[in-house]
């Protein structure tokens, strides 16, 4: 996996230091694990690639099931829970109904239609690195500060890219002639920021992956797992690792869509636009 160092030639104040990670070891929940042939009656958790959510958990309601989150660098947000989420104290299990505001958490969640769900949530003695997935909406070289927008908040998130973030391409961009660079965090552009707070309560970026750059095109294998013909879209999940795609397209130009159905395996060939993956080719296998 190619990667590259992230040189910003800026004053000593808005210089900002390699960020170490106090996050203490421990595994986050797989969700397809966390599921119990014994207890039929309890829903699977949603499918789809987790995210990581890093901050201080402000209010806990346990009659609506949800809790805020004052994630660093943006405004709260709000997560559902229930009796399918796992709780940990400083890695070690405790029992849901002890769960309670807290100034460090690491929140495993994972879209569930319009709402964030908490698959695991971890309560921390010190402050945790997160990881955050959305799509940048500016970066200015002259301050280090990157700018995302995600579906998890309306509100966007920012950024300070420091002398050692390092960039790195993953996935299908990560092919063997092509080296990641600076030029690639472009609006639009795809990413996973890897981040902690520093002293300032500052998200500082640790390492930026870039998923996906307008223009790009890829190819997705997997399992329709939504489908809505009338309004061009359809998600599908891969198999191997539980990551989701949403997918646009024309219903005219690709008629195969109207004979598609859900748990269908297809392969997609879609086009990245810098807002949506636009499908040029839908094959069912």
């Amino acid at each position: 996996m190619a990667l590259m160092t992230v040189s910003c030639l800026v004053s000593s104040a808005l210089l900002v230091p390699c960020v170490e990670s106090q996050v203490p070891e421990f595994n986050f929940v797989n969700a397809s694990e966390t599921g119990s042939g014994d207890s039929p009656s309890i829903p699977q958790l949603p499918r789809g690639k987790s995210t990581v959510l890093g901050g201080e958990i402000m209010k806990v309601d346990p009659v609506l099931d949800q809790l805020m989150v004052k994630v660093v660098g943006q405004r709260p947000v709000k997560i559902l829970f229930d009796e399918r989420t796992q709780v940990f104290r400083d890695g070690a299990k405790i029992p849901l109904h002890d769960l309670g505001p807290v100034d460090h958490a690491s929140i495993q969640s994972v879209l569930d239609g319009t709402n964030v769900f908490a698959v695991s949530i971890h309560m921390l003695s010190s402050a945790p690195e997160g990881n955050y997935q959305g799509r940048v909406l500016s970066y200015q070289p002259g301050t280090c500060e990157l700018t995302i927008g995600s579906r998890v908040s309306r509100d966007p998130i920012r950024f300070l890219v420091g002398a050692d973030t390092r960039v790195i391409r993953v996935g299908q961009l990560a092919v063997p002639d092509s080296s990641p660079r600076l030029s690639d965090i472009v609006k639009g552009a795809l990413v996973t920021v890897n981040f902690a707070p520093d002293k300032k309560g500052r998200a500082v970026a640790s390492q930026i992956a870039v998923l996906a750059t307008p223009g790009a095109v890829f190819v997705f294998s997997g399992d329709v797992s939504a489908l809505d013909v009338h309004a061009g879209m359809l998600v599908l999940v891969d198999p191997r690792n539980g990551t989701s795609y949403q997918v646009s397209f024309n219903s005219k130009r690709l008629p195969v869509v109207q004979s598609l159905h859900l748990d269908e395996h297809v392969m997609v060939t879609a086009m990245y636009d810098g807002v949506d993956y636009i499908a040029n080719m839908i094959t069912a296998n």
